[in-house]
């Protein structure tokens, strides 16, 4: 049954539950809705637009409209709206959606409009610019047709009246002179390298005086004391003066007797004329008697002068054998003083000429011109420093190699050793090949144990970009040594040099790959099939030397294959008589790659590939670092905290191996990291002497043209690479902390990230008006120097450190550190403020969390005491400056564990 829906929403609210929802219109109804409501709406707002007409009773005066007539209307349009809804069923509920859909339709009018008028906007604006770009084509037909009427004129002979042929010859006369001044510059530059290249050769010829002068004056106050050691030098000097006396004594009395000689010739002459008178006087008996007393007076004067004559004889005889006497012995104590001090030459000679003896021996061996135990032999008189060695080799410089080879081995005998053989395989050495602080590991360490009497030895990849002008004495040896790789044999050249007085091999591998001729150390797609070769090749040489090696020592994931390698491979083949020491200095760098591409170099990929060796604890790949620990006798890190901070996913394995493993602090080589003798400084100075520190500030101030008004304003200074690991986010921190607390910042560093790099270049725009801020993005040698002497505190606020260089190095230079307590930062920096520690070890001040608050912490405190506690603060640098951070400690606990290992294998054989 059909229901009617009630007018209104009173009588929707009470339609009967019987009769149904009215259900919605479908899609005709919808358009006619729709089509109604616009009419509607059109007609209601003509209505309201026209004005009213009176159709019956209008007033026209005052333009009323007649009250019947007005409640007519009323009723007709009820009945319109009744008929409406009637007819075409549409409530009241429908009719408050057709009002929603006519404000939504006035709103789209609205922005149709406002399009609209964009648009028109937008057609003048389009308009305007093709009026602008037609007359810029109006000017350019105008110049092509004035350029081709000069074209014309051209052709028909009139060239020289062309003014763009002549503008067109002075450009080209313009451009050859440009090209001479070029090839004046291109020469002018050429000079100036070579010069720089003079005076770099002139600077290192100089060092080496230096050295050697230094050498001399220790040589000279050796002998001197050894003069004093043979016998008080007053005495003979007192004896010397004695005998001096004697002799002015003795000349004294020979005078003296001369005078009493001539006095009594005299004499002589007066009695000889006496008797003549006598005679001719006949003078009598008496006279006589007189003449007789005189003559017995003066025979007893010739007897008195005979005596003292004698006396004096015999004491020039005791004064002649005094002085030969003196003489005997002041010979004897020459000889002995010249034996003693050559003596000592000896065993003080350069490094450097022990290092390239022992590369003429072995690069024989290599050659097959000496036999094994010839070569062996001989390198133990280089290790005791056997002086004949010395001798010969410098009276044998100059001539054929074959004549000091001879002369080696007439001197050749059997002997026995307490040093050990230590051979260093690593990628990096400083300063030869230098990236991080692996390289001043390889250097520092293997001089320190060279000191101790060891015979250290160095094997590096020959790279293409090394600093070839480090090396001493560089050549190649006529040997090729072959390598397996790939299934393959190659051949290796061998290039022998001495790099701060060490002996160094360089292998450069005769491979298709051309390994080393990259033009950088690290970073090409291929470097674990580099490194993998270069280890290969590495353990080869040493092998086929036929050396009796105690300890290889390899360094990082990219020598880390010597260790599997040297049990897997050569042991096998009788070189066993080596243990095998790993260094990681940093876990980060693990090595990893699929397990098959182990074969490229010989090693069993089935034996290797297992949890408890060489497959990586956290995926399927291998580990390079993980076979290292595992197969080698020794494994250190650079610290001992880095030691206990766990391995970077490799803390399972390093548990198991515990026994073994241990981290032992890095040094820092003091010869080229002393204030005292620091030739990048203006003023040297020392503990004892701080002016000269005061000196090298001003001094930097000046040269980065920092504000030097108040002298005592702390200088702060940070040197780093600028990546995560170093908290680049402290670091900047630090730089607007400085500026807080009245101070100064200098950073020198720079990023191979390219949005920190950036990052870091904009706060140096921020701060470049700024004359207490300056960020010098580069890394200068130089001017690192400068920067730690010139420096009152120095920032490391790492988020990890393996072991760190800079704290020490800045402590030796008396900066004090602010560091956070991580890896060996925290093994050689002691806050100031703790009282649970010793305050003779308390040397900086630090702080733990890697955040802003800690940072800011550790600052304030270090310019509250800097500023007032200006004498703690200096004893808090000399104290630093005092403090050993160089290699000896080190190399002691690595002979140690050295010798240890080598005594069990001992034992063990």
């Amino acid at each position: 049954m059909a229901c009617s829906a009630a007018a209104g929403v009173e009588a929707t609210a009470l339609l009967s539950p019987r009769c149904p929802a009215p259900s919605p219109p479908d899609g005709r109804s919808r358009r006619r809705l729709a089509l109604a409501s616009r009419t509607r709406h059109r007609s209601l707002r003509a209505a309201a637009q026209r004005p009213h007409k009176s159709t019956t009773g209008a007033d026209p005066l005052n333009n009323r409209a007649n009250p019947r007539s007005d409640e007519a209307a009323v009723s007709a349009e009820k009945e319109r709206q009744r008929k409406y809804n009637d007819g075409d069923g549409i409530s009241n509920l429908q009719l408050e959606d057709l009002v929603g859909l006519i404000q939504n339709t006035e709103k789209n009018i609205l922005l149709l409009n406002q399009a609209r008028l964009q648009a028109m906007e937008h057609a003048d604006k389009i308009l305007k610019e093709k009026e602008a770009l037609q007359r810029k084509i109006n000017i350019l037909e105008t110049r092509l047709s004035e350029t081709n009427a000069q074209h014309k004129l051209s052709s028909e002979g009139n060239v020289s009246d062309s003014p763009l042929l002549l503008e067109f010859d002075v450009l080209k006369e313009d451009n050859i002179l440009l090209k001479e001044d070029i090839e004046f510059f291109k020469t002018k530059l050429i000079e100036i390298a070579e010069t720089e290249e003079g005076i770099f050769k002139l600077e290192k010829e100089r060092a080496l005086l230096d050295a050697s002068l230094r050498e001399l004056e220790s040589r000279f106050i050796a002998a001197q004391a050894n003069m004093m050691k043979l016998g008080p030098r007053d005495a003979w000097w007192e004896k010397v003066e004695k005998l001096e006396d004697l002799l002015e004594t003795t000349a004294n009395q020979v005078e003296h007797a001369a005078v009493i000689l001539d006095h009594n010739h005299d004499l002589q002459d007066r009695l000889d004329n006496l008797e003549a008178s006598l005679q001719a006087a006949n003078i009598s008996k008496f006279s006589c008697s007189l003449v007789d007393l005189l003559q017995q007076k003066v025979k007893l004067v010739e007897d008195r002068f005979q005596a003292c004559n004698s006396e004096m004889h015999s004491q020039i005889e005791l004064y002649e054998h005094s002085i030969v006497e003196f003489h005997d012995t002041l010979s004897k104590l020459i000889e002995e003083s010249e034996k003693r001090s050559l003596e000592n030459f000896t065993g003080n000679m350069p490094s450097e000429l022990w290092s390239k003896i022992s590369l003429l021996i072995d690069g024989w061996l290599l050659e097959k011109k000496i036999a094994y135990n010839d070569a062996s032999m001989l390198r133990e008189m280089v290790r005791k420093r056997d002086s004949r060695l010395r001798e010969a080799y410098l009276s044998y410089r100059g001539t054929e190699n074959r004549d000091v080879m001879d002369s080696f081995l007439k001197m050749a005998l059997p002997g026995t050793s307490s040093g050990l053989h230590i051979a260093h395989i690593a990628a990096e050495m400083a300063p030869v090949a230098k990236v991080g602080g692996l390289a001043d590991v390889i250097s520092g360490l293997g001089k320190a144990l060279q000191k101790k009497g060891h015979l250290v030895e160095i094997i590096l990849p020959k790279y293409d970009c090394m600093q070839v002008d480090q090396v001493s004495n560089l050549k190649v040896l006529d040997v090729l040594v072959q390598s397996y790789f790939e299934g393959n044999m190659f051949n290796n050249k061998i290039w022998t040099g001495t790099v701060e007085g060490l002996p160094v091999y360089f292998i450069e591998p005769q491979h298709p790959a051309m390994f080393f001729s990259r033009a950088q150390y690290y970073g090409e797609h291929d470097d674990f099939k580099r490194f993998t070769y270069f280890s290969r090749a590495a353990l080869e040489l040493l092998y086929q030397s036929g050396k009796k090696v105690d300890i290889i020592h390899c360094h990082d994931w990219q020598t880390a294959f010597v260790a599997p390698l040297y049990w897997d491979v050569y042991a096998n083949l009788g070189f066993n008589s080596a243990r095998i020491c790993f260094t990681c200095h940093n876990f980060e760098y693990q090595g990893t790659a699929p397990a098959r591409d182990l074969a490229w170099c010989g090693l069993d990929v089935e034996h290797l590939d297992r949890p408890d060796r060489m497959r990586d604890n956290s995926h399927g790949r291998i580990n390079a670092v993980k076979g290292a620990i595992v197969y080698s006798n020794i494994v250190t890190t650079v610290s001992p905290t880095y030691a206990l901070e766990g391995g970077r996913g490799l803390q399972d394995t390093l548990k198991v191996h515990s026994r073994k493993f241990l981290g032992i602090l890095n040094g820092i080589d003091t010869d080229t990291w002393n204030p005292s003798t620091d030739r990048y400084l203006k003023v040297q100075y020392n503990a004892k002497d701080l002016q000269g520190k005061a000196a090298n500030k001003a001094a930097l101030r000046e040269q980065l043209n920092l504000a030097s008004a108040y002298p005592s304003q702390p200088l702060v200074g940070c040197i780093t690479r600028l990546v995560a690991q170093k908290g680049v986010h402290l670091i900047r921190h630090a730089i607007y902390k400085t500026a807080e607390l009245g101070g100064q910042f200098v950073l020198l560093g720079s990023s191979p990230v390219p949005e920190i790099q950036r990052e870091f270049e904009g706060i140096a725009d921020h701060f470049q008006n700024n004359n207490n801020i300056r960020l010098i993005l580069k890394y200068d040698d130089a001017l690192s120097h400068c920067i730690y002497a010139a420096s009152d505190m120095f920032i490391v606020p790492s988020i990890f450190e393996p072991c760190g260089l800079t704290q020490m190095i800045a402590m030796r230079y008396g900066s004090v550190p602010i560091v956070r307590k991580t890896g060996g930062l925290n093994d050689s920096v002691f806050d100031f403020d703790d009282e649970t520690i010793p305050m003779e070890v308390r040397n900086g001040f630090t702080f733990v969390k890697a955040d802003e608050q800690g940072l800011s912490s550790a600052m304030e405190r270090a310019f509250n005491c800097y500023t007032r506690k200006p004498e703690v603060w200096k004893q808090l640098v000399q104290k630093d400056m005092t403090i050993d951070f160089s290699w000896d400690t080190s190399a002691s606990q690595y002979e140690d564990i050295y010798q240890k290992a080598v005594a069990r294998a001992r034992a063990v054989a």
